[in-house]
């Protein structure tokens, strides 16, 4: 036996007989570019005191990462296919490490946002590529157990981040939950060549890579917009980006439509298995994941939790992602995607809903509910829905659905967390400015208007003030935690409107059984068409 695996997948003529080993250096190199983004929100307050981080600045800390790993995911799944993707995961592991180094060893906030963004393209590289050789590697039999366990990884990442870079910061400063990455990702590495086999496209043919260059231009701008729009003002940057998206799908979906061999078969969001589960992972991910952003950040600032203590009372939320991962392997085979995947939206949904009684007085308790639903709807869509892409491409394109079911997963993220955050910010301004607007400093009051992190802040140095003192201090911390409550109790009645327009939306799309039975047939038939012609 070769102690590394050299021969291709495309050549085998039985399954690889160390596949699961192969998927555990796959679920762990998906594990560490999901924690990269999670591990941020409990690192947060540490890094915008040590770096003097505005609120701008610690937007693009987060997103600076989100930008390139949105944007590239397309054609980086594309040249995968085409080349390596064996190669993809490694390449795209040593360059995330790389960033994690830069990003743990730098002290500036351009430097960490460059450091953020180099690591973004990593996971670019990295997150399509471990959804296609998984494909690759698994017969069909077998494939829907893998994508749960894939699927179940995304989940454990959210609450493992936050825990480990929790138990980081109880004795390190935050440039260790950069450099954890590093250990990891060699490891993955070292893996990836020990048990993962070769394995590219055969025939692909020529990269459309005016297609991949559109689709990167209309994701990132539209990220940014996003982004930035919100959050910060419409001014001429991002009501240009938005311009600029626009132009750029247009222009994008013209071209792949006219193109003998495109990037993305735009016609696949025709097929409602395909539009169905896009529109699922992308609807779902907008609402869990600006839900969970803005209650660690309740956890930590209302309720007063450190790291450490935010990452273990996110363990519940990963452990319901693990029963959910259960229950659909033995669901979706007898019951179908529309169900399953629609009842794991109405959870999710309910979950969101269930925020807005968040209130003052609310304790951990409050939130434990809605994290176990969140936690349970993740492991029971994601995965049936995830197979469902992967299924509608042919072998030589999986990096490319890949690149599709991870683009509408991050995007939904980016989406959430801009959108719902924004929604916040902007209902904890008006409510504070409503309960304390003219008792302070019109310097103080900007700042505790900014974010409940300013608010505690300016209250800290009212108790300092020999004009101010602790009764004061405490009325305008009380001011501050009850409008950022209220914020949350806003934004989730939002936020679940939102979530519940578009499970109506999965709802009707997808087809049930039969009829996506005959349409995959079909699908099927149109490919071995194509091959043989």
């Amino acid at each position: 036996m070769p102690l590394f695996p050299n021969t291709p997948v495309e050549k085998m003529t039985e399954p690889y007989h160390r596949r699961w080993w192969a998927l555990l250096v796959l679920c762990l190199s998906l594990l560490i570019v999901v924690m990269a983004n999670t591990s941020l929100v409990v690192a947060a307050p540490a890094m915008t005191k040590d770096l003097g981080l505005s609120s701008s600045d610690l937007q693009w800390v987060i997103d600076g990462y989100t930008v390139p790993y949105a944007a590239l995911m397309l054609v980086l799944g594309a040249i995968g296919d085409k080349y390596s993707r064996r190669g993809a995961l490694v390449l795209g592991l040593l360059i995330f490490a790389g960033g994690s180094v830069m990003g743990g060893l730098v002290d500036e906030t351009q430097l960490v946002i460059t450091a953020r963004a180099i690591m973004g393209v990593g996971a670019a590289i990295v997150m399509p590529a471990t959804l296609s050789l998984l494909v690759a590697i698994f017969p069909r039999a077998e494939r829907a157990t893998a994508i749960t366990a894939w699927s179940a990884t995304s989940g454990l990442a959210i609450a493992a981040g936050p825990l480990a870079a929790g138990w980081l910061l109880e004795n390190h400063a935050w440039g260790s939950t950069f450099l954890m990455n590093v250990p990891v990702a060699v490891l993955g590495v070292v893996g990836a060549l020990l048990l993962v086999p070769p394995s590219k496209a055969e025939g692909m043919g020529r990269i459309d890579y005016v297609g991949g260059l559109l689709s990167m231009v209309s994701v990132g701008s539209l990220v940014y917009a996003t982004i930035e729009g919100p959050h910060f003002g419409w001014g001429v940057g991002p009501i240009a980006a938005a311009v600029v998206a626009g132009v750029g799908l247009l222009a994008f979906v013209a071209w792949e439509l006219k193109h003998p061999n495109p990037m993305l078969n735009v016609r696949k969001f025709t097929e409602r298995p395909f539009g169905g589960s896009m529109t699922a992972v992308l609807f779902f991910f907008f609402g869990t994941f600006g839900s969970i952003y803005y209650s660690t950040q309740f956890l930590q600032f209302v309720l007063g939790y450190d790291a450490l203590e935010t990452g273990i009372r996110l363990l519940p939320l990963a452990g319901a992602v693990f029963v959910g991962a259960a229950v659909t392997g033995k669901l979706a085979p007898k019951l179908g995607v529309k169900i399953v995947v629609g009842t794991g939206m109405l959870i999710g949904t309910a979950g969101v809903f269930l925020l807005t009684r968040i209130e003052t007085g609310s304790t951990y308790t409050d939130f434990l509910t809605p994290l176990l639903l969140l936690g349970f709807a993740i492991g029971l869509s994601l995965s049936p829905a995830t197979d469902t892409i992967m299924g509608s491409f042919p072998e030589d394109e999986l990096g490319v659905g890949g690149g599709a079911n991870d683009t509408a997963l991050e995007l939904g993220c980016a989406l959430g967390i801009a959108i719902l955050g924004s929604l916040l910010a902007t209902s904890y301004k008006d409510k504070l400015t409503d309960m304390v607007g003219g008792h302070l400093p019109a310097a103080a009051m900007d700042t505790a208007k900014d974010s409940v992190g300013g608010g505690i802040a300016v209250a800290e140095q009212v108790a300092e003030n020999p004009q101010g003192g602790a009764e004061q201090a405490q009325t305008l911390l009380g001011a501050v935690h009850e409008s950022f409550a209220h914020a949350i109790a806003h934004t989730s009645l939002i936020g679940g409107i939102i979530m519940a327009a578009g499970t109506m939306i999965v709802i009707a799309v997808l087809p049930g059984r039969t009829h996506g039975a005959k349409e995959a047939e079909h699908t099927v038939e149109d490919q071995a068409e194509t091959v043989n012609a």
